[in-house]
């Protein structure tokens, strides 16, 4: 059960209505997280204006979707992990060996992938204050200085919607439940 209201375009503040139908009419669902960022209008538009500017960087889908799922097992969110593990078997089309490995922690089996993980673990961990070798190694496998910042835009899009369930201790959507995953504690 959340510790916050999941709202509904029925009882959601009028400023986030639309951002709710937007989303049902999307995937024919309004994802928890959704729900929750509705009790602040604003989250819930920065959310979604973040999304929209993410999309539009030079880092694929499967490169952005690496990101999120680094950000969300790093911080502990359960329905990130799963959301971004239907989008990154669904849309992304990552291998499940790749999935698996973001999952788990596990270096990824692309050495490109892996440097694009291990970056995204050094700005999160060292908040964005990464030696000079951990961004040499991400320059190394192909990377350029606007994909650095790209990947600090996508950690800062995760910690709002990580940060978010954590909490509000989102349940998961039916929709997502086959992708459930829940942190290691210990």
């Amino acid at each position: 059960m959340s510790r916050l209201p999941i709202l509904t375009p029925d009882t959601a503040p009028d400023a986030a209505r639309p951002f709710l139908e937007n989303a049902r009419q999307a995937s024919g669902f309004i994802p928890n997280l959704l729900g929750v960022l509705a009790n602040a209008p604003a989250a819930l538009e920065t959310y979604v204006t973040v999304s929209g500017l993410n999309a539009k960087t030079s880092l694929s889908l499967a490169e952005r979707e690496v990101v999120q799922l680094v950000a969300a097992t790093t911080h502990g969110c359960d329905f990130c992990v799963a959301g971004h593990t239907a989008v990154a078997t669904h849309k992304a089309k990552l291998d499940a060996a790749t999935i698996a490995a973001l999952r788990s922690g596990a270096p990824l089996p692309e050495p490109r992938l892996e440097a694009l993980a291990a970056f995204a673990r050094a700005v999160i961990a060292r908040r964005g204050a990464v030696t000079d070798a951990e961004l040499q190694r991400f320059v190394a496998a192909g990377y350029t200085a606007a994909q650095a910042l790209e990947v600090v835009l996508g950690v800062s899009l995760a910690t709002l919607c990580n940060f978010a369930n954590v909490l509000a201790q989102t349940p998961l959507n039916p929709e997502l439940a086959a992708y459930r995953w829940e942190t290691v504690h210990g």
